[in-house]
C-alpha cells in the first residue's frame, strides 16, 4: 500500500467509525466493520485509482459488512430485530454523513464507564488510528498488556449502553482530562513516529491539532485546551527543519531556525499568553511555556535554560512522571553541569519504565558526551539505537556513536602518544 493511500485511510477511519456508531450504535461491531473496510480498501486502492468519494466508499462497505454480521447472528433476538430494521435501508443506497462526528467519537471513547487507562487506549485506537504496538509504546507497556485493555474498554462501553451523542457541557468537562491526554499522545506519535522509515507522521499531527481546535471551540477557549494547542503549534512549527533531504533526523541544536513556521509560533505565543493570563496554569500550559522559550531563542546557546529548568520543576509538582523527570535532567544539565543532569538520571527508580526506553539511554549518552566521557557515551548511543524501532532515530544514534569512536581513536593517536 502506498503512503498517500495509507495516510488517506488513517484520516478517514475515525470519521467513518463515528458515522457508523451514530447511525447504528454497537461500537465494537462498528469498529470491526471499519477494519474490514480498511483492509479491502488497502488491497484495492492506489493513488491512481481512488473512489470518487473515498469516505462514502468506506462507509458503504463498512455498513454492508455490519448489516451482514447482524443478520448472520440469528442466535440472539435483539440482533435479528435490528437486522430487520436495517433491511429497510439498503446499504448500497446509504451514504456517508456529511458532518464530521470525530469529536463526538472522541468523547464517547472517554465515557466514565471505562477506566481512565482504557479510555486513553481505546481512543488512541479508534480516533488516532494507532496500532496496539504504538499505543503500548506510548504507555511504556508491553503489547500483551495493551491488547486486552482495549478489548475491555469496548466491552465496558457496550455494557454501559453508552449512546453516541454530543455530551453536555458538564459531561465534556468531566471527560476533558482524558480527552486532552489522548490528543497529546496522538500528536506525539505524529511528531515522532514510534516505528518505521519516517521520523514524522504529519497527517496524524495535523489531525490532533484539528481536533484540539474543535475541543477549544466547544469548551470556549478553556485554558488547558489552549495550552495544549499552543504546545502542538510550537512543536509542529519545527517540522520542516527536523529532517534533512534524505529524511535524516536533525536535532534541535542543529536545526535551521529560519525554516521554522513563524506563523505557528506567533499563534502559539498568542494562545499561551491568553491562557496564562486568564486561568490558573496547568501542565499543558507549563509545557507550552517551555516550548515557547525554545521557539523564541535565537540558538541553543542563548536558550533560557535556567527558566526552562525552573518550569520543569514546577511541572514535576503537577505531573510527576518519568518523561518529565528525564526532560528536567536535560534542562538542569544545560543550565548547570552535565554531571548534575547525570545525577538526576541516576536518581530515577531502578524499576522506572523510562529506563527501558531508548530516550533514557539517548539522554544519558548526550550528557556523558557533554561531560567528557566519549567511550561511555558511544556505548549508550548504541544501546539506545537497539531500543527504538524508528529507523531515522536508529541511524542518528548510530552516527553519533560512530563519530565518538572516531574522536576516541584520534585522541589515542595524538602526537606524543606512546601507544
Amino acid at each position: 500500500m502506498s503512503e498517500p493511500v495509507e495516510d488517506l485511510l488513517r484520516d478517514l477511519a475515525p470519521q467513518v467509525l463515528a458515522g457508523l456508531v451514530r447511525r447504528y450504535g454497537q461500537f465494537d461491531a462498528c469498529e470491526d466493520a471499519v477494519q474490514e473496510a480498511l483492509i479491502t480498501a488497502a488491497a484495492q486502492w492506489s493513488p491512481a485509482a481512488l473512489p470518487a468519494n473515498p469516505k462514502a466508499w468506506l462507509f458503504q462497505v463498512a455498513g454492508r459488512r455490519l448489516v451482514d454480521e447482524i443478520r448472520a447472528d440469528s442466535a440472539r433476538r435483539r440482533r435479528e430485530e435490528t437486522a430487520a430494521a436495517l433491511a429497510g435501508v439498503p446499504p448500497e443506497s446509504s451514504s456517508a454523513p456529511e458532518t464530521d462526528d470525530t469529536l463526538d467519537l472522541l468523547f464517547l471513547c472517554c465515557h466514565p464507564a471505562v477506566t481512565p487507562a482504557s479510555q486513553v487506549a481505546l481512543t488512541l485506537r479508534a480516533v488516532g488510528g494507532l496500532t496496539t504496538e504504538e499505543i503500548a509504546a506510548a504507555f511504556l507497556l508491553p503489547v500483551a498488556t495493551m491488547g486486552p485493555r482495549i478489548s475491555r474498554a469496548k466491552a465496558q462501553i457496550k455494557a454501559a449502553g453508552a449512546r453516541f451523542e454530543t455530551p453536555s457541557a458538564q459531561e465534556s468537562m468531566a471527560r476533558l482530562p482524558v480527552v486532552l491526554q489522548v490528543l497529546y499522545l496522538i500528536f506525539n506519535e505524529g511528531y515522532t513516529a514510534t516505528s518505521g522509515a519516517d521520523l514524522q507522521r504529519p497527517s496524524l499531527a495535523a489531525e490532533a491539532i484539528r481536533l484540539t481546535r474543535k475541543v477549544s471551540d466547544r469548551l470556549h477557549n478553556n485554558g488547558e485546551v489552549l495550552g495544549l494547542l499552543a504546545l502542538m503549534l510550537f512543536a509542529d512549527a519545527r517540522r520542516e527543519a527536523r529532517t534533512g533531504p534524505d529524511g535524516a533526523l536533525i536535532p534541535l541544536a542543529e536545526q535551521d531556525r529560519t525554516r521554522w513556521n513563524a506563523d505557528a509560533i506567533v499563534e502559539g505565543e498568542r494562545l499561551i499568553t491568553h491562557a496564562m493570563r486568564s486561568t490558573a496554569p496547568g501542565p499543558y500550559q507549563i509545557q507550552a511555556a517551555i516550548a515557547a522559550l525554545h521557539c523564541t531563542a535565537p540558538d541553543i546557546e542563548h536558550t533560557d535554560w535556567p527558566q526552562i529548568a525552573a518550569l520543569y520543576s514546577i511541572l514535576q509538582t503537577m505531573d510527576d512522571n518519568p518523561v518529565v523527570a528525564l526532560n528536567r535532567a536535560v534542562a538542569i544539565a544545560m543550565s548547570t553541569t552535565p554531571l548534575e543532569g547525570l545525577r538526576l538520571l541516576d536518581d530515577l527508580p531502578a524499576d522506572s519504565p523510562i529506563r527501558r526506553t531508548h530516550r533514557f539511554e539517548a539522554v544519558r549518552a548526550h550528557l556523558l558526551d557533554m561531560s567528557g566521557s566519549p567511550e561511555a557515551a558511544a556505548s549508550s548511543y548504541r544501546t539506545a539505537a537497539k531500543q527504538t524501532a524508528s529507523l531515522p532515530e536508529q541511524r542518528y544514534l548510530l552516527r553519533k556513536a560512530d563519530n565518538l569512536d572516531v574522536t576516541v581513536l584520534r585522541s589515542r593517536c595524538a602526537p606524543g602518544d606512546d601507544s
